[in-house]
């Protein structure tokens, strides 16, 4: 477990405010051009792939992060936007992996055994295309929106 949350703090730090140079995201699933509910978009079908066969198909070269127990971690700069790419070897491991990621916040495009994390739906919702897999998101992390784009009390 200890080994879980070293590998989740090293994957939110690609992932910050101002990491994607979209400052008006507000940090990790922040209101925006995110505001789509993506339990409505479809999934579509994956392969098992491993980080270096994803950053193949992004076009980069990744910053290899280790190997854990189960899962292997990099980062790639696609487009002036980092992205943490993860594969595993079990799908249990993946599940378990995404449940406690999700607290972190962000986009997760989740594929076979794999998955690509981003800050936004903006970002990751094209690669679907490319890869297929289910998008999903993490918790709202940041700061609150501004007042005017809440919705009033009643």
């Amino acid at each position: 477990m200890l080994m879980l949350a070293a590998a989740l703090a090293a994957c939110t730090a690609g992932c910050g405010p101002g990491s994607s140079g979209d400052d008006a995201s507000g940090g990790h699933g922040a209101p925006g051009h995110d505001e789509v509910d993506v339990s409505v978009l479809p999934s579509k079908p994956s392969k098992p792939m491993t980080v270096q066969q994803l950053a193949t198909g992004l076009g980069c070269e990744p910053e290899l992060g280790g190997k854990y127990a189960d899962y292997r971690l990099a980062w790639c700069d696609v487009n002036g936007t980092r992205v943490v790419l993860t594969d595993f070897d079990t799908a249990e491991g993946q599940r378990l992996w995404l449940e406690h990621s999700k607290d972190y916040g962000g986009v997760y495009l989740v594929g076979e055994r794999w998955l690509v994390t981003g800050n936004s739906l903006k970002e990751i919702s094209p690669l679907q295309d490319k890869f297929g897999g289910k998008i999903e998101k993490g918790d709202i992390h940041g700061p609150p929106p501004p007042a005017s784009a809440r919705p009033a009390d009643k």
